[in-house]
């Protein structure tokens, strides 16, 4: 039995570290986006959060249909496929706010993941009244949070799976929460560049070269 438990927690910690492999591939660079500035965003951030929510919801949907074991098999392509679509909702929105500049992987990773693991994503940013403080990262700091999102996600996405067997129940149930989750990166994204984002520490150009410090407020 203790064998039995031993070898789900290595294929469960093999499956966080690929779900956090993943993450760090969409919060690495910020896609380009096509919007721009608005003297008044928050109606235009809302229409983004509503077409993306709605494209979540569909593509979860549809991915989420194929029963038995080949659901499985569409479980990590799912994920990127709704990070790929949210990164770029949480792009187009700073660009409506004409914050483009100030998005890096920590406010990503915070726009993306704060709603579902606020606990991993509280050292990268902290929110004082309007006003955010962010803490640029270190490459080991950022793969731990995304090593502990990862998990988290993982420990979800086992309860999720069973769904897989009842391919109806399982679309329709993948498809609203895509929804939901989408709408709840938005909400993130849009508190996070109507207020001030003050970014605290140090940038680095490689593992090896030395920092300087860095302070900027936006």
């Amino acid at each position: 039995m203790s064998d039995k438990r031993f070898a789900g927690r290595q294929s469960s910690l093999r499956a966080s570290r690929r779900i956090a492999e993943a993450i760090l591939d969409y919060v690495g660079q910020t896609p380009a986006s096509n919007e721009c500035r608005r003297q008044k965003p928050a109606g235009r951030a809302r229409a983004i959060a509503r077409t993306a929510a709605r494209q979540a919801a569909v593509t979860a949907g549809s991915l989420t249909l194929p029963p038995g074991p080949l659901g499985w098999l569409t479980l990590l392509p799912e994920l990127r496929s709704l990070w790929k679509l949210q990164t770029q909702m949480v792009a187009d929105i700073a660009a409506c706010y004409g914050k483009t500049a100030e998005l890096n992987r920590e406010e990503m990773l915070y726009c993306l993941f704060r709603h579902t693991d606020p606990q991993a994503v509280r050292d990268l940013v902290a929110q004082i009244g309007n006003r955010h403080v962010v803490h640029l990262a270190s490459r080991p700091e950022t793969q731990s949070v995304a090593l502990k999102i990862g998990m988290h996600i993982t420990q979800r996405v086992i309860g999720k799976g069973i769904s897989r067997w009842i391919p109806v129940i399982g679309a329709i149930g993948a498809g609203a929460y895509a929804y939901y989750d989408t709408d709840q990166v938005a909400r993130t994204a849009i508190e996070l560049f109507t207020g001030v984002i003050d970014v605290q520490g140090e940038e680095t150009t490689s593992d090896d070269d030395q920092s300087e410090p860095l302070h900027k407020s936006h």
